[in-house]
């Protein structure tokens, strides 16, 4: 008859039971066939999709009832710990306290409960230590027979101070059991014929769709969304930044050589070769190619000139400069290595013409990772060339470029770069954390950058730059940058942000 019933599909199975009874509870019905709960439940959901969904009703139920933890499980099982414990100690001569400890896993608990229990009695003048008797000749493991007795269904067996110590000793627990209750449809049948999902072909041409029943379509609802790309926190701040510079007027630099070579990076910017920021510890050499080769060589010698001897007013940093150490490749430090080769390139037109320049794109450091450096991040740059430009120039600049980022309150202190004097750090103060924020760096840049390159004595270049994560973390609520980058990103977090949009000034 098993085997019969085998071969007999669930749904066949639930309703003829529901045939038979008029109703049925589907835990009881899991219990009967000795399947799994869900896939009775799974049942019933699908029974109760066919047709126009009135073959079965279902309504949901909740009870609740006891179940053996675990260790309740283990306890009905093999004894309960104090009856372990009692059968682990000499009929006649008792057993040593602290071998009875070690006995088994849970004696403690075992001892405790059968001295409350009366079974033992213990003698502390020992000459080998505290022995532990026997007190009475036979017990009786009372907790073993009522788990015993949960387990079967039998709890009305059980007194419900019984089943209180029983759950205090965490051998028990109430569980809430949701089950269905399934009775007789207005559309009630026990032969099942499945509606069609699909017009075919071969129905067409045979006819047989005539005699077929189709599953309704709903035409109301909503198709599956494609799966699409998605564009990063970062991309979207970047958009934005971008749009503002070119609100400005400002003409985007390319910035699509990751690779530089010292001469741009360092030496171009009037950055000495003995710089600390040049040494392995802040910078990415490349091994392939490990040296660059293509330089405008009347220019590196007025470079090498302004670095070792001096010029254009300056005395120089006075030390050997060397070729070796110029043509090492690297990965770029800053966006400033690019703006170098602008600006020299604009020095080489007959008549200069005032530029803006910007550029944002990723530069590389050797960084220690925390929470807020990564080795590899964006740097957002602007640059001003014209004539006689003043700090006071750059900081108008600054202003009109941060009130488009909907930043208002602004201070400036003076810093100290390589290649800018004078040199000007930005504070912005943030309302949420009730303090002054560095959000960025600027400065004019120095003569004995410019001038090697061709550039005008009147004409003064203006620069500042900030990073992209920093307010992308902000914008988004993001503590952690390693949370917005790298292998660990959460991709739904990608999916689910929403377009960046900053609170930009109405004026």
């Amino acid at each position: 008859m098993a085997e019969e019933e085998d071969t007999i599909p669930v749904e066949e199975m639930v309703l003829s039971l529901v045939d038979q009874t008029g109703s049925i509870n589907t835990s009881d019905v899991a219990k009967k066939l000795n399947v799994d709960h869900q896939v009775i439940v799974g049942t019933v959901k699908s029974l109760q999709s066919l047709g126009s969904g009135n073959i079965i009703i279902a309504k949901q139920q909740q009870s609740e009832r006891w179940e053996l933890t675990s260790e309740g499980e283990e306890v009905a099982q093999r004894g309960s710990h104090e009856a372990i414990l009692f059968a682990a100690i000499h009929p006649e001569k008792g057993t040593l306290q602290s071998h009875l400890m070690k006995s088994s896993p849970n004696a403690k608990v075992g001892f405790s409960k059968a001295m409350s229990a009366g079974w033992l009695t213990i003698d502390k003048k020992g000459e080998d230590g505290p022995r532990v008797f026997r007190k009475v000749n036979t017990i009786v493991d009372t907790v073993q027979q009522q788990l015993q007795q949960v387990a079967a269904g039998n709890v009305t067996e059980v007194s419900d101070q019984q089943l209180k110590e029983l759950k205090k000793r965490k051998l028990i627990n109430m569980v809430v059991v949701k089950s269905f209750l399934v009775t007789k449809g207005s559309e009630f049948t026990t032969s099942l014929e499945k509606p069609e999902t699909d017009l075919t072909p071969e129905m067409l041409a045979s006819g047989s769709w005539k005699d077929k029943k189709f599953k309704p379509y709903n035409f109301d609802s909503l198709g599956v969304m494609p799966p699409s790309g998605h564009l990063h926190p970062l991309m979207k701040v970047r958009t934005e930044y971008r749009q503002i510079f070119l609100e400005m007027g400002f003409s985007e630099m390319p910035t699509n050589n990751f690779v530089e070579s010292s001469f741009w990076n360092f030496d171009a910017l009037f950055q000495p070769q003995q710089h600390p920021a040049r040494d392995m510890h802040d910078t990415f050499f490349v091994k392939e190619p490990r040296h660059a080769t293509d330089f405008p060589m009347d220019y590196l010698e007025r470079v090498k000139t302004v670095h070792s001897e001096g010029g254009y007013g300056s005395q120089g940093y006075l030390y050997d400069w060397k070729l070796e150490e110029a043509k090492k490749n690297i990965l770029r430090t800053h966006t400033t290595a690019v703006s170098a080769r602008m600006l020299y390139k604009l020095a080489q037109q007959e008549t200069f013409r005032p530029a803006k320049y910007f550029s944002i794109d990723r530069v590389f450091r050797n960084e220690t990772l925390d929470a807020t450096h990564l080795a590899e991040f964006h740097q957002i740059e602007g640059v001003v060339a014209d004539y006689n430009l003043t700090l006071g120039d750059l900081i108008g600049i600054l202003y009109e470029f941060f009130k488009k980022l909907g930043i208002m309150k602004l201070r400036f202190k003076p810093a100290f770069n390589p290649y800018t004097e004078p040199s000007m750090e930005v504070f912005s103060y943030h309302e949420g954390l009730q303090k002054w924020v560095e959000i960025g760096n600027s400065g004019v840049f120095r003569p004995e950058m410019l001038l090697p390159m061709g550039l005008p004595k009147d004409v003064s270049v203006i620069a500042w730059g900030l990073s992209l994560e920093r307010p992308t973390m902000i914008k988004y609520g993001i503590d952690n940058i390693r949370d917005m980058v790298g292998h660990k990103v959460n991709l739904q977090m990608v999916q689910d942000n929403p377009l960046c949009r900053l609170d930009k000034s109405p004026q």
